[in-house]
């Protein structure tokens, strides 16, 4: 069982009943470390169990991974989110303030012109009309419903 072509001595014989006791023991060592490695590999079960255990940690350990960063992604989508909604709240802000100077530009232009170009006796029905438009055009729509029913069902 000795290896000839190794890097040990070649062996040869004793020197006596004490140095065979050692090589005798040595053998016995390296032999039973020989059995004990072939019994490992032959240990199906055991080999199995082994390879469960470790797949078992790398799955826990992906687990902790992709929920980590599922966590942070999350956490990105939600900032990039808000971040977008105060662009639009700005823009829409702006927006707004723009058109209420236009309409307010439009309501002035309207009352100048009112005031030179509508006859005197409706004057302050237009003038009203122009500073509250809401009410004019619920009335003017209810009286232009009045106006289609009529036309559509005459009474006979």
């Amino acid at each position: 069982m000795t290896d000839r072509s190794g890097s040990e001595p070649p062996m040869t014989g004793a020197k006596g009943p004490d140095e065979l006791r050692r090589q005798i023991e040595r053998t016995r060592s390296e032999l039973g470390d020989t059995v004990e490695e072939l019994a490992g590999k032959m240990d199906v079960k055991g080999r199995a169990r082994a390879r469960a255990a470790d797949l078992r940690d790398k799955a826990g350990a992906m687990t902790v991974q992709l929920r980590s960063s599922a966590a942070q992604a999350g956490h990105t989508v939600h900032d990039k989110a808000t971040q977008a909604g105060h662009k639009v709240q700005n823009r829409t802000q702006r927006v707004g303030e723009l058109t209420q100077g236009k309409a307010s530009e439009t309501g002035t232009a309207l009352e100048r012109r009112a005031q030179h170009s509508v006859p005197q006796p409706v004057r302050p029905l237009v003038m009203a009309a122009i500073r509250h438009p809401r009410p004019v055009l619920i009335v003017g729509a209810a009286l232009a419903a009045v106006v289609v029913v009529s036309w559509r069902y005459p009474k006979k």
